[in-house]
Parts: structure tokens; C-alpha cells; sequence
């Protein structure tokens, strides 16, 4: 019961750094540069989805049913949802370099590291096979983190 609270109020932080966000109009630009991480962040989302499938849309970071997805993105980064939601907020720190952007973008990391910390937490209790596949995946960057 406490991992889907804190689960759930990770969640709320990050909405709240995402309405920060949109408040302050600091998402879209036409800084090239941001489209583009933008875009791709938003691919990598999409490919994440399809490969993951329609088992997991819930508030909370827990487990599902079925076993543990290890290919397509998840072969190269454990979490490949959380980073493209990630880098697609973080680019809008190039078009918007202002303190409110840093606190909105701040606000969507934690909350989602906090998720993704409570959602390992979950999956290796779930998942036998977790451990060495978090040995050898990385978190959010592949090959560095």
C-alpha cells in the first residue's frame, strides 16, 4: 500500500512540473534542436508502447501480468518510457533556459525517478530474471545510465 502511495504522489509531482511547464509556455519552441529531441522522444515513447503493449496504463508504478519485457528499446534501457517523457521536457531547457523551466523540468525528474526507484523495487520482486537484466541494461541512457 505505501510503494502505490508514493507511487502515486511521484506521479502528482510530475504532473505538476508538467502543468508548471504549460503554464509558463516553456514546452513547445522552433528551436530545430528541441523539435528534434522532441520528436524523437516522442518515437521513442511510441516504439516503447507498441513493444510493451496496452497491459500497464495505471497511476501507480507497479508490476503486470505477463513476463518481463526485455527487447525492442528495453534491450537497450530498462525504462525507455520514463526517458523519453524525460528528454522530452529536459529539451525545452535549451529553448527556455529560465529558472521556472529548471523547476518544472526538476519536477517531472523526480517524480519519475522516484516512480521508476519504486517500480525496480517492484519488478525485482516480481521478475526472477531482474537482476541480470538490470546488470546488463541500463536505467534511462543507454551504455551510461
Amino acid at each position: 500500500m505505501i510503494l502505490k502511495l508514493s507511487s502515486l504522489i511521484a506521479f502528482g509531482v510530475a504532473i505538476i512540473g508538467l502543468l508548471f511547464l504549460v503554464h509558463h509556455q516553456h514546452i513547445i519552441s522552433d528551436n530545430p534542436v528541441v523539435i528534434i529531441i522532441q520528436i524523437s522522444s516522442f518515437g521513442l515513447m511510441i516504439w516503447a508502447r507498441i513493444i510493451f503493449g496496452a497491459r500497464s496504463f495505471h497511476a501507480t508504478a507497479n508490476t503486470t501480468k505477463g513476463k518481463l519485457v526485455t527487447n525492442g528499446p528495453y534491450k537497450y534501457f530498462r525504462h525507455p518510457i520514463y526517458a523519453a517523457v524525460i528528454f522530452l521536457f529536459s529539451a525545452s531547457l535549451i529553448a527556455f533556459p529560465f529558472k521556472e523551466t529548471v523547476v518544472g523540468v526538476f519536477l517531472i525528474i523526480a517524480g519519475l525517478f522516484v516512480r521508476l526507484l519504486l517500480e525496480e523495487k517492484s519488478l525485482n520482486e516480481t521478475y526472477e530474471e531482474y537482476e541480470s537484466y538490470s546488470k546488463r541494461t541500463k536505467r534511462l541512457i543507454p551504455f551510461i545510465f
